[in-house]
Order: C-alpha cells, then sequence, then structure tokens
C-alpha cells in the first residue's frame, strides 16, 4: 500500500536549488523599473499636466478629470511599450487580501478593434460589490461598488498587466476597503500634527506618516505542503506532534540561510526591488524554516501597498523554487509564530523626525510633546489598537511566550521614562527658563545623547519606542497593516487635537505659550502612566496588574472586536473623519464573520483528517497488534504469553482510549458547530465557536498527537513536523 508521506518525502528530497539568473550591474540600475515612476511621467505626459498632477497629489486634492484623460493616454502607451495588454484596478478589499479585475487595452468601435484606454478607465471601475466583505452595510442584491485611482501610489507592472492602486467603495460610498479609511487617516494626522508643530517651527508644511514593516514567513516544501490538507485549506497545521528538535538550541536564528532558501531569497528581492519595493534585510527567524524581510521605510500608504504587493509576489515566486510560503501567524503549534512588526514614525517637509530627540531644548520639547501625546492616545484607545490586529490566525500567536501579550502597554526604557519622571516632578520655572534673549532651556539634561540605541529592547512589549519611532509588534504576519495603521493614525490625529485645543483655549487667556506645553505635557505624562510598561509582559503578575491600570485584558477575539463599536472608539474616528459609525459597525461585521468562517472551516478539515487519516492509521496498527497478540498465543504457553503480549496490550489499549476519545471529540465538536451557526448574529456565532468549538478541537487534537507518537511511523499518513520544519 503507498503513503502519500512517502511519496512526498521523496519529492522533497529530490528539489534542488533552482538557478537565478540576476541582472548584471547594480541594483539602482533596475530598481522600480517596473513602476511608472515620477522620472518615467516626464517622457510619457507634458510637463505643465504633471507639475497640475503632482501639485493636486501632494497637496491631497481631487485630480481633474481632464488631468486624468492626458495622464491615461501616458501611462496606457508607457505599459504597452513594456508589454502590458490588460489593465485592472488593484483594490484592498476586506477579506484582507487584495483584489484586481483585468480588462484589455481595447474596445469596438464600428465593428473593428481600437486600442483605448482613457481617463474614466483609469480614475474609475465598477467591480460586484455584492461579492466582497460589506458587514451588512449593502444588501446583497445591491451589488454596485466603485475602485477609484489612489494617485499617491504609483501604478506598476505584473507580467503583461498595469496595476492601478485604488480605493474600494460603496454604491452610497461608504468604504468597503482598508486603503480609503487609511488615507483618511494619513490626511488626519498630518492636518492635527502639522497645527501642533506650528508652536515650534512655523516652516512645516507637511506631515507624513511612515512605516516601516517586518515580515516574517515560513517556507515548506510544495511537496509536504500538499499532503497536509490542513496547510493547504487552513495554512496552519491542525495537528502534528512537536518535533525532538525545534527552536529550543537557537540554532536557526540568524544561522546560515540555505542554499535553496537563499535562491528564493535572490529572486524574490529581485522581483521586488523592480516593484518599487526598497526591500533591504534578510535572515533567518528562531523557528526552523521561518524566515524575515524588511524594506527601508516609506509614506504608511505606499509602505502598505508594498508589503500587500510583497506578499503576492512571495507566493509566485516560492512556487518557482517548489516552496509554499506560509504566512499564517501559527502555523506550527508550540514554535515561534509570525508577526509583522509595524515600525511607526512622523516625519516633516522639513526633514525633522518628530519622534526623535532633538538638538535644542524646542526640538526637544517638540520631541516630548509628540511622545506624550502618542503615550495618551495608546492609553485611550487601547482596546481599539488591540482589536484592529485580532483575527482567528493571529489568536494563536497573541499571548504566547514568544509573541506580545494580549494587553497593549508601551515601552520606553529606562532613560525616556527618566525623563519623562523628571518632567513629571518638575516645576515650570525649572523645566523651562527663557532668558532676556528669548532662547529657551529645557531643564533636562542630556536628550540628545538618547539616539536610536538608548537602551534593550523588549520583546514582551506589543508597542515598544526604539529610539525614534514605535514598534506595533502585534501585528500578524498575514494581516493588512492598513488596519493596525489608519487606528493608529487616528487615535493620535485626535489625540494632538485634543491637545491643540487645550494648548490654544489657555493661550489665549493671555498665557505664555511655553509655560502651558509644559503644563499640558505634565499633565499627559500624568495620565498615561497606567500605559507605560518595561516588564515582562508575559508574567502573571502584570496580567493583574494590567487589570488593575484599567487596560483592556481580554483575551477572546470575537469579544475584543467590540472594542471598534465603543463610543470613543464611534466618537474618535468620525471626528478625525477615519470611518463613521456605519462602517465601524460594519467592519466588526466582518471580523466576527471571518472569525466564524475561519474556525468553520478549520473544525471541518479537522474531523476530515482525524476521521479519514489518523482513524485509519491507528485501526492498521491496531489490528496489525492483535494478530501479533493471537500469534504469540499460538505459539508460547498461557504464563509466557501474558508477559511477551504485555507492551501490545498497552498500545493497544491506548490506541482504543484514543481513538474512543477522538470519534467522541468529533461528535461534540460536530455539535458545537451546528449550535453556533444557529446563533442569532455574527457576533453570538463567534462567541459560541471561540468559546465551545475551539476547546474541542484543542482536546481533539492533542488525542491525535498522541496516536501519532504510538503508531508505526510507516503507517502514518501526514508529514511529521520533523519534517515540514527541516527539510529546505
Amino acid at each position: 500500500m503507498s503513503n502519500l508521506r512517502f511519496e512526498a518525502l521523496k519529492t522533497a528530497f529530490e528539489h534542488k536549488t533552482t538557478a537565478v539568473e540576476m541582472p548584471e550591474g547594480k541594483v539602482k540600475d533596475y530598481f522600480a523599473q517596473n513602476v511608472f515612476t515620477r522620472e518615467k511621467m516626464k517622457e510619457y505626459i507634458a510637463q505643465e499636466v504633471l507639475d497640475q498632477l503632482f501639485d493636486d497629489v501632494d497637496n491631497g486634492r481631487t485630480i481633474h478629470r481632464d488631468i486624468a484623460n492626458v495622464v491615461a493616454i501616458g501611462i496606457r502607451k508607457w505599459a504597452m511599450d513594456h508589454g502590458a495588454t490588460h489593465f485592472t484596478h488593484w483594490f484592498q478589499p476586506l477579506t484582507g487580501g487584495t483584489a484586481e479585475k483585468h480588462d484589455a487595452f481595447f474596445t469596438l468601435k464600428n465593428g473593428a478593434l481600437m486600442e483605448e484606454f482613457s481617463g474614466d478607465s483609469l480614475y474609475q471601475q465598477e467591480p460586484d460589490a455584492s461579492s466582497f466583505p460589506s458587514g451588512g452595510i449593502r444588501n446583497t442584491f445591491e451589488a454596485r461598488g466603485y475602485s477609484a485611482w489612489d494617485p499617491s501610489s504609483p501604478v506598476f507592472l505584473i507580467g503583461d498587466t498595469l496595476c492601478i492602486p485604488t480605493v474600494f467603495v460603496a454604491y452610497t460610498s461608504e468604504a468597503l476597503d482598508y486603503k480609503t479609511p487609511l488615507i483618511r487617516s494619513t490626511a488626519a494626522l498630518c492636518h492635527a500634527a502639522r497645527e501642533v508643530c506650528a508652536y515650534f517651527d512655523k516652516q512645516v508644511k507637511h506631515v507624513h506618516a511612515n512605516l516601516g514593516w517586518e515580515q516574517e514567513y515560513f517556507l515548506v516544501d510544495e511537496s509536504l505542503y500538499t499532503a497536509r490538507p490542513d496547510l493547504l485549506l487552513t495554512g496552519r497545521t491542525l495537528m502534528g506532534h512537536n518535533s525532538a528538535k525545534s527552536q529550543q538550541l537557537e540554532d536557526h536564528y540568524f544561522g546560515a540561510i540555505p542554499a535553496r532558501v537563499l535562491a528564493f531569497m535572490r529572486e524574490l528581492e529581485y522581483e521586488a526591488l523592480k516593484a518599487g519595493i526598497p526591500v533591504k534585510t534578510r535572515h533567518n527567524e528562531v523557528a526552523p524554516n521561518q524566515f524575515e524581510m524588511a524594506p527601508i521605510f516609506e509614506d504608511v500608504n505606499l509602505a502598505n501597498d508594498h508589503n500587500l504587493l510583497v506578499m503576492s509576489i512571495m507566493e509566485r515566486v516560492a512556487e518557482k523554487h517548489h516552496f509554499r510560503v506560509l504566512l499564517h501567524e501559527k502555523p506550527y503549534a508550540g514554535v515561534n509564530g509570525s508577526g509583522k512588526h509595524c515600525n511607526w514614525s512622523m516625519s516633516t517637509n522639513t526633514g525633522v523626525n518628530l519622534l526623535a530627540p532633538g538638538k535644542n531644548p524646542y526640538q526637544n520639547l517638540q520631541f516630548i510633546t509628540f511622545l506624550v501625546t502618542v503615550l495618551m492616545a495608546v492609553q485611550r484607545h487601547n482596546g481599539l489598537l488591540k482589536a484592529s490586529i485580532v483575527s482567528a490566525t493571529n489568536e494563536h500567536r497573541l499571548g504566547a511566550n514568544e509573541a506580545p501579550p494580549a494587553i497593549i502597554s508601551v515601552f520606553l526604557g529606562k532613560q525616556i521614562s527618566a525623563v519623562l519622571d523628571k518632567l513629571e516632578h518638575a516645576k515650570a520655572e525649572e523645566a523651562i527658563i527663557i532668558n532676556a534673549k528669548k532662547e529657551m532651556k529645557l531643564g533636562v539634561a542630556n536628550i540628545p545623547e538618547i539616539l536610536l540605541d538608548n537602551t534593550d529592547r523588549n520583546r514582551t512589549s506589543p508597542f515598544a519606542f526604539t529610539g525614534n519611532r514605535f514598534e506595533f509588534r502585534a501585528v500578524g504576519s498575514s494581516a493588512n497593516c492598513g488596519a493596525a495603521m489608519l487606528a493608529l493614525n487616528a487615535a493620535v490625529a485626535e489625540q494632538l487635537m485634543l491637545f491643540k485645543n487645550e494648548v490654544d483655549a489657555r493661550i489665549e487667556k493671555g498665557e505664555a505659550k511655553e509655560r502651558v506645553l509644559f503644563d499640558v505635557i505634565k499633565k499627559y505624562i500624568m495620565a498615561c502612566k497606567a500605559i507605560r510598561f518595561d516588564g515582562n509582559g508575559y508574567s502573571e503578575e502584570w496580567k493583574a496588574e494590567a487589570a488593575k491600570r484599567g487596560l483592556d485584558c481580554e483575551t477572546s477575539v470575537p469579544k475584543i472586536i467590540d472594542n471598534y463599536v465603543l463610543p470613543s472608539s464611534i466618537q474618535m474616528f468620525e471626528t478625525t473623519g477615519v470611518l463613521s459609525a456605519a462602517e465601524l459597525h460594519s467592519r466588526s461585521e466582518v471580523k466576527w464573520e471571518t472569525y466564524v468562517k475561519k474556525l468553520q472551516i478549520e473544525s471541518r478539515v479537522m474531523g476530515d483528517l482525524v476521521v479519514n487519516h489518523v482513524l485509519p492509521a491507528a485501526k492498521r496498527y491496531q489490528t496489525m497488534l492483535l494478530q501479533n497478540v493471537l500469534a504469540v498465543k499460538q505459539v508460547f504457553s498461557a504464563d509466557e504469553t501474558a508477559s511477551l503480549n504485555a507492551m501490545d496490550y498497552s498500545i493497544i489499549k491506548q490506541i482504543e482510549e484514543h481513538s474512543g476519545a477522538i470519534l467522541e471529540g468529533v461528535e461534540h465538536m460536530t455539535d458545537a458547530r451546528h449550535k453556533a451557526n444557529r446563533q442569532p448574529d455574527e457576533r453570538s456565532k463567534a462567541i459560541a465557536y471561540h468559546d465551545n468549538v475551539l476547546p474541542l478541537m484543542a482536546d481533539i487534537r492533542d488525542h491525535a498527537d498522541a496516536l501519532e507518537l504510538i503508531i508505526d511511523d510507516e503507517m502514518w499518513t501526514l508529514p511529521k513536523y520533523r519534517e515540514l520544519m527541516f527539510i529546505h
């Protein structure tokens, strides 16, 4: 009898390093060659049109359709000069991935084919909105939705298709994607931050939110992947006993990259660089067959587009190297999960990083102002920020000892904490001194010296300050960064607005600006102490302390999602113009519905695996042992038989007990799933799946993993952890 596992193993061992043809020359020679950059636009579009286009884009104004028509002609010519035959609006529905519908560059006129790509085609398309998640914001029979050009993100080529980054909105104008509210949030943050910057530097005209993502992922040989229905259908292993050796020796982290993997990485980087994605870093991660890549910082909207694009490129390149990419946050139980650390900062058009210590007292006062404003925003909306990163897949990673805890806190480090503590206890006349020349002295020494590496890092912090930026470590590896970034941008924008309102009100009463700034900063430092924590986020003591501090300690994903529709969240999003109450309710519905569907699929796949793979293997091995027991009885005496069959008796009994428990567990799991499906709304369904279905899946897994250790290796049909993680 053939064994699919052994056939897959044989094929995996036959896979060798795939040759990669890299171009000659330097990276700059092919960087962004598949992108219609501003420099390339000059070859295809008149300068006066470009001047108007760039001015509109840089200042956030709507592009006039006459301009769009001229730009479309240039885009089409560039694309066709580079082999494009089709175009698509590339958008980000609430599925978490990207979507596209391809149209050819021609139309029929008077029976003849004619090349065509108008401003209307560039500006807007109409994909079927009923086929994407809307969270009840649209009726199923109301299909109309629009994708509209985002000119701030350049168009690019994938193969023979021109991809146009777009927003996606309903016929009634509500956002049905992540890009629309992300763009709104960056505009809100820019405006609010610019207003606060005016206290320190009136030359600041624009503030950018920046993002540098770190993408973690696993690779697995394609033959082993296809022999695991759970990986194929859910992205994670629903069962599998831990390998005797996994990550405990810490020998994989930053180790030498295997040749076959390195070839994949080289081609991945080449394709990413051609797409204008400035990838810079690659290395082995903690777990076997786990890796990471990271780019240089970019504007948050473009960086998010690039992260979604690179995930797509990863999957395409991996297939050429006979790999499959696992972007699930926890594809293997008991080993390091995968995150997508989002390094976030704010910078001005004058070249100043608002989260970096300055070179003079005014710049340092500005730095502290923005630092404590972010702390206040994170404290006030810590539950919402957690809701922005939770999912059915990230649930398995959060709270584990290799990932951030399910409590949002901020790590600042000793030096920054010491500065804030000193300011908290200082008097205004001690902290801010203005001499006769109107020069200000800030009574906190050494702030310019606390640069990038002013303190050790804290891997247990989900939101850590790392010298000139905040690292949101809790974002999942498969997530759209936009979900977390738009919530963070909006929360900080709102807090900056509140800060300015309070400061302006006191200045209007005649108080000195510097004195008012200090007083409000000091007030914020005292008010946000609950969110600051530099200790071990994994400890039970911290969980108890966090609850005392009033932080959100909920661990149930369906209940965490409630934070989207809290009055404080609705007010914050509506005040900043990022999302309406209707849009927030729809997003919570989508999140609950997605959670339910993922667990439905997982539980059904698990039932299939144990019934059609695990139990038949157990029965075959048990039958073999029973036959051996009978054979021994025929050859040996009764006294000898009892001794000789003792081990077989024990194994036969264990198999029977575990098999019976699995059958009973599957029955209970199926019943729990049916009951959950009958709940009156998506939230109730999600809670029922979390509370009743998920624990039963864990119990079934325990018994299946126990059988894996007992059953003859040659009879086990599913590739094991030692094979999935150690075959390169």
